[in-house]
C-alpha cells in the first residue's frame, strides 16, 4: 500500500446539491423525435462508446421502459399491487388507485418527463430481481440489483456505463462532483471511470441503527432512593457470559452533559466497585431483587454518584456511558423481573424486529459489533473495513468477530435473547412491543419508535439509547481505546438500478429516457419527488410555493396534513412503509431524512436527538465518507472495481456467499453462532472457523483481490485531486 494512501486527509462533507423549491411539479417539455439512433456500444472490457448527440437526452413521447425495480416485494414496487389496492384505493390526493395502476410519484414522473413506463417486476430483494433476469436482460430497460453484482455485470459488458453519459445529465453530474467520495464509491473501473449503476442513499453522512429499549423498565428497576422491592422475582441463569470489561483499575469516559451543553468526563472505578458481572457470577444463584440492588449499588460506586438516584440515566440519559458487560447486568435484572415489568411470567431481553426473516436476524451480530468493538459487522460491503495500516481487513477471518459472537451465545445460554430468535417457530416478534414482551433491539430509529403511539401505552416509552463504550482497536494505542464508536454509518446503499445493454439495444429514445430519469431524479425537483411524492401530498401556501422548515441547515418542504393523516391510517405511522407502498417513491435515487423526520414520534426524536448531540459533540465516533488521515475511520466503498476475471474468481467461492448471506431467505453463519454455538462442520472454534473461511471458502483470496482494487481506486482518487 503506497505511503500516500494513508496521508490523505481530505475529508469530504457530504452534502446534498441546494435545493430549489421554485417550478416544483411543472412538467417539462419533452421532444417529440430524436433522429440519431446510434445505439450504446459495450466492450467485452465494460467500457461504453458514447452516443452522439443531436439534442442532449431527447427522446420520443411515450417512449416504454420496461422497468424491472422496486424495493424487497411486490408491494414496494412503481405499480399498485392487488393486496395494497383491494378494490380501488383513495389517496390523500382525491384519486382512486387500482391493482395495476402506477402510483402517484411515478404518474407524476410520466407527466413530468414524458416516458411510459411497464411494470417488468417480480417483487424481489435487489439481489434476487437481478438472480431472476440476468439471463433475459433483453427483456428489460432498467433493473434492480446490487451495486457489486451490476458493477460486475456492467463489467462483462451487459450493464451501460452511466459515467459515458455525465456531460448529458447535468445535475446526476453537478451531485457527483459536489460529492466526490460518492463519486469515488460507485466507480467500477478505475481505468475508465465507470459507473455502472444509479445510487441510492436512504439519507446521507448520518447514522443509521441505534439501539432501542424500554426505558421506562430500565428507570422502574434502577431508579430512586433506598432498595428496590418486588414481590414476585425469578431467578438469574447460570452464568455463562464472562466479563468483557475490566475487573480493576479505571476507565475514562467522555460523555454529553445531561442538559446537553458541553461534554465531560466519567470514570469507570473497577477498583472500588468491581466488575458487575463478575461479581453477579461470584454471587452464584440469586434472584431478580437481588440483581437488581447489586446494579445499583455497583451504578453509585463505580461512578461516585455520578448519576444519582436516576441510574437509569447510565443507559439512557443523554451523559449515558453504559457498556457491554453493564447491559448484560441489566438484561439479566430485566428477564427475571418480568411480574414487575409486565406482569407475566415472561419477559425478552434482546430481541430482532422479524425473527423468520434473515434480514433482520442479522442485525444480532450487527449489534455484537459495537457492544464489543469489531469492526466489519456492519460494512457498506460484505465484511470489508479499513485498517490503521489502510489495507482491507475482512471480518470473516479474524478471530475477533467470533469471540464477539461467542459472547452472545453466551447471553443467549442464559435467556437474555429472545426465544423467537433462537427458534424462530417458537414464537413471533411481531408482538413484542404491544404485549410488552420484548425489552430490546438494534434497528433504524423512525419505524421502530412509531410504537409509543400505535402500541405502547401511556407511561409505556421505547426509545434509542447511546450508542455502548467498547474497546476499539483503532491504532492510535496499542491496547486499545475505550469510546463510543459505530460502523453503522449512512452512504450509498448497496442497492441500485442499472441499464441494460441487451434490453436499450440500438433504441436512442429508449436510452435517453432512462438517462433523463435518472438525472431528473438528482434535480432539485427531482429529489423532492422522490422523497416525498407529488405537490398533492406535500403543504403549500396560497400562492403555490411550499410550506418549509429548517432541517439540518436547509428549508424542506413539510408534508400535507391529510398526508400525515393518510400516513397514520395506512401505514401506522412507518414513513417508509407509506413511501414505498402508497406514494412510490424513496424505492431508489436519494431519500431525504426530511420526511421521516416530520413522522418521527416524539419519543423516537429524543433518543435520536440525545444521539445526535454526542455525534456533534465528539464523544461518539463514525466511519467518514472520506480518505482519512487515519484510515481506519475511512468508511469502505459500496463498491471496488474489480475486474471481470477478479469477479469470476470471487463468484467461484460460493460458500463464502451463501453461508455469510444477508437476503431475507438465506442464513448466516454468524447468526447460527450467536443462536446456535459452533454447530457447523468446520466451524467448531474460533481458530477453526478462520482457517476453514479463509482456506475452504475462500477468504483469503477474496480479500486479496478486493484489497488489489482498493489500492487502484486509492490511486485513481489521488489521480484525480493532482
Amino acid at each position: 500500500m503506497k505511503n500516500t494512501k494513508r496521508i490523505i486527509s481530505a475529508v469530504l462533507a457530504i452534502c446534498l446539491v441546494a435545493l430549489c423549491f421554485a417550478g416544483c411539479g411543472k412538467k417539462l417539455d419533452v421532444a417529440q423525435t430524436n433522429t440519431n439512433t446510434n445505439p450504446p456500444a459495450a466492450t467485452s472490457g465494460g467500457e461504453t462508446t458514447p452516443v452522439e448527440q443531436t439534442d442532449a437526452l431527447t427522446f420520443a413521447q411515450g417512449t416504454v421502459l420496461r422497468m424491472a425495480t422496486g424495493y424487497n416485494s411486490e408491494k414496494t414496487g412503481l405499480f399498485f399491487d392487488a393486496e395494497t389496492a383491494g378494490d380501488g384505493i383513495v389517496l390523500a390526493d382525491g384519486v382512486t388507485y387500482q391493482a395495476g395502476d402506477l402510483k402517484p410519484t411515478w404518474v407524476e414522473v410520466q407527466n413530468r418527463l414524458g416516458m411510459v413506463f411497464e411494470n417488468k417486476y417480480q417483487g424481489n430483494s435487489a439481489a434476487k430481481e437481478f438472480e431472476y433476469w440476468k439471463d433475459r436482460l433483453s427483456e428489460v430497460d432498467m433493473v434492480s440489483g446490487t451495486a457489486s453484482t451490476l458493477t460486475e455485470y456492467g463489467e462483462a459488458g451487459s450493464i451501460i456505463d452511466l459515467a459515458a453519459y455525465l456531460d448529458l445529465m447535468p445535475n446526476f453530474k453537478a451531485y457527483l462532483e459536489a460529492n466526490p467520495i460518492v463519486r469515488l464509491s460507485i466507480t467500477g473501473n478505475t481505468t475508465t471511470g465507470a459507473i455502472y449503476f444509479s445510487p441510492y442513499f436512504d439519507g446521507v453522512n448520518d447514522i443509521e441503527r441505534m439501539p432501542l429499549m424500554r426505558t421506562d423498565w430500565v428507570q422502574k428497576l434502577l431508579d430512586g432512593e433506598g432498595e428496590f422491592t418486588a414481590e414476585k422475582s425469578g431467578n438469574l441463569a447460570a452464568a455463562v457470559y464472562e466479563p468483557y470489561m475490566p475487573t480493576s483499575g479505571k476507565v475514562t469516559v467522555d460523555v454529553v452533559t445531561l442538559d446537553g451543553t458541553g461534554t465531560e468526563t466519567v470514570t469507570k472505578d473497577y477498583d472500588t466497585a468491581g466488575n458487575i458481572v463478575a461479581k453477579m457470577n461470584e454471587a452464584g444463584k440469586i434472584d431478580g431483587v437481588t440483581a437488581v440492588n447489586m446494579l445499583r449499588t455497583y451504578i453509585d460506586e463505580a461512578y461516585n454518584g455520578y448519576y444519582g438516584t436516576e441510574r437509569s440515566n447510565l443507559f439512557v440519559g443523554q451523559n449515558a456511558a453504559w457498556d457491554a458487560d453493564e447491559l448484560v447486568a441489566l438484561l439479566r435484572c430485566v428477564v427475571s423481573n418480568a411480574q414487575t415489568l409486565n406482569g407475566t411470567d415472561s419477559v425478552q431481553g434482546l430481541f430482532s424486529r422479524e425473527d423468520d426473516n434473515n434480514q433482520r436476524r442479522v442485525d444480532m451480530f450487527r449489534f455484537a459489533g459495537i457492544l464489543f468493538g469489531v469492526r466489519g459487522l456492519e460494512s457498506r460491503q460484505d465484511y470489508l473495513y479499513v485498517g490503521s495500516d489502510g489495507s482491507l481487513h475482512d471480518a470473516r477471518i479474524e478471530e475477533d468477530a467470533y469471540l464477539a459472537l461467542e459472547r452472545m451465545n453466551a447471553m443467549a445460554q442464559e435467556g437474555l435473547i429472545s426465544k423467537a430468535f433462537l427458534d424462530s417457530s417458537s414464537e413471533s416478534t411481531a408482538t413484542y412491543l404491544e404485549n410488552d414482551l420484548g425489552f430490546m433491539h438494534y434497528d433504524y430509529n423512525q419505524t421502530q419508535t412509531v410504537y409509543n403511539a400505535t402500541k405502547l401505552q401511556e407511561g409505556e416509552k421505547y426509545m434509542a439509547a447511546m450508542v455502548p463504550v467498547a474497546r476499539w482497536y483503532d491504532g492510535t494505542n496499542a491496547d486499545g481505546v475505550y469510546m463510543r464508536f459505530t460502523e453503522s454509518w449512512r452512504s450509498v446503499k448497496t442497492d441500485g438500478w442499472g441499464l441494460s445493454v441487451a434490453g436499450i439495444g440500438n433504441d436512442q429514445d429508449k436510452l435517453n429516457a432512462c438517462l433523463k430519469l435518472i438525472d431528473y431524479a438528482y434535480s432539485p425537483e427531482g429529489q423532492i419527488l422522490m422523497s416525498y411524492g407529488p405537490d398533492a401530498f406535500i403543504k403549500t401556501n396560497a400562492d403555490g410555493s411550499y410550506v418549509t422548515f429548517n432541517f439540518n441547515g436547509t428549508e424542506m418542504p413539510v408534508i400535507a396534513d391529510e398526508t400525515y393523516d393518510e400516513l397514520w391510517e395506512k401505514a401506522s405511522g412507518n414513513y417508509t412503509n407509506y413511501a414505498r407502498m402508497y406514494l412510490g417513491s424513496t424505492l431508489s435515487f436519494a431519500k431525504s431524512q426530511a420526511f421521516e423526520y416530520q413522522c418521527t414520534h416524539e419519543v423516537g426524536r429524543e433518543g435520536a436527538g440525545y444521539i445526535s448531540t454526542a455525534i456533534g459533540l465528539g464523544t461518539i465516533k463514525h466511519v467518514e465518507l472520506a480518505l482519512t488521515e487515519n484510515p481506519w475511520y475511512t468508511s469502505v466503498p459500496t463498491v471496488l472495481p474489480t475486474t471481470t476475471v477478479e469477479n469470476d474468481m470471487i463468484n467461484s467461492f460460493t460458500d463464502l456467499k451463501t453461508k455469510f448471506s444477508s437476503s431475507k431467505g438465506d442464513a448466516n453463519s454468524f447468526v447460527s453462532i450467536i443462536a446456535s454455538g459452533y454447530s457447523e462442520e468446520g466451524m467448531g472454534s474460533a481458530a477453526e472457523a478462520v482457517k476453514t473461511v479463509s482456506e475452504s471458502m475462500g477468504g483469503t483470496q477474496y480479500l486479496q483481490l478486493k484489497e488489489m482494487a482498493w489500492e487502484r481506486l486509492t490511486a485513481y482518487y489521488e489521480s484525480l485531486n493532482g
